[in-house]
């Protein structure tokens, strides 16, 4: 997909996504070297918008996996459309089992879920493996075996193997630790919070009506209350929302009233909140 880390920079950018060169170096290696991409960092650092940046520059389909406590198998790679099977079943009521058990295990009653998806076919994809961090470990052994040899073996149809990999992202908040296992099969990347360069690129990017400098003003002020011990410090994503809500507010400077009124988009916890009004202190930013 792309021919150099300058490429992968610009190309990015054209989607509205600033790549920092440690980002686009990585992806463009992943893409080389054909290996899954594992994107660590806090939530709101644009782990997830990178895959999907990804995918549309390449002009690939994005299959999303979401991960979560209790994803299984089935609804991970894929399970049988029970209800039409037993449809099926009914209207051959005079067929033998054989007859009946070779069409109801058939493509037709097959549902893929996200992994199965995104290795069928020969079109370009985009396989995402959101917060994988959040799954059961057993969810690790099979994306294991899909990401090391991206072949599925459904017993009923044989084994699918891929004719052209995806571009494969995992995302993970580090809520737990992924296996060494799945770490060695895969190029790993840590997105942080910006420094305040491209955040203030990335918020001028992202909200164009919010001046320069106002922009820098907010970019320091979320640097200050990201060095406070908050329970939850703010992301780049709270930071454009928070751009967002001073142009809507039609606020031109970040003053005490603005920002008292408005630290509920930034700040998720009222310990926070209370915590940055005691001790944000404008004057020194």
């Amino acid at each position: 997909m792309f021919t150099s880390v300058d490429d992968v920079s610009a190309r990015l950018a054209e989607t509205g996504y600033l790549a920092s060169p440690a980002v686009a170096t990585t992806v463009f290696l992943a893409d080389r070297l054909g290996k899954p991409l594992l994107v660590e960092g806090p939530a709101g650092v644009g782990k997830t918008e990178l895959a999907k940046a990804v995918a549309q520059v390449a002009g690939a389909r994005l299959v999303r996996l979401q991960c979560y406590e209790g994803v299984d198998e089935s609804r991970a790679l894929y399970e049988w459309n029970h209800a039409k099977q037993l449809l099926r079943i009914s209207a051959g009521r005079d067929e033998t089992w054989d007859e009946t058990r070779t069409d109801i295990f058939s493509e037709e009653f097959l549902l893929p879920r996200p992994l199965l998806t995104a290795i069928r076919g020969d079109d370009p994809k985009v396989l995402l493996i959101d917060e994988t961090d959040k799954a059961d470990v057993e969810v690790e052994g099979l994306l294991l075996e899909v990401l090391s040899d991206f072949q599925v073996t459904v017993p009923e149809l044989g084994t699918i193997t891929a004719a052209r990999r995806p571009f494969v992202v995992l995302t993970s908040n580090a809520s737990r630790v992924l296996s060494e296992a799945l770490r060695r099969r895969c190029l790993f990347l840590h997105i942080g919070f910006p420094d305040e360069e491209l955040e203030r690129r990335i918020v001028r990017l992202k909200v164009p009506g919010v001046d320069e400098a106002l922009a820098a003003s907010l970019v320091r002020v979320v640097g200050a209350l990201r060095a406070m011990d908050l329970r939850k410090v703010p992301s780049v994503a709270e930071t454009i929302d928070w751009a967002r809500t001073l142009l809507a507010l039609g606020a031109d400077t970040l003053d005490e009233t603005v920002v008292r009124d408005s630290l509920g988009v930034v700040l998720k916890h009222q310990e926070d909140v209370l915590k940055a009004s005691a001790k944000l202190d404008l004057d020194a930013l």
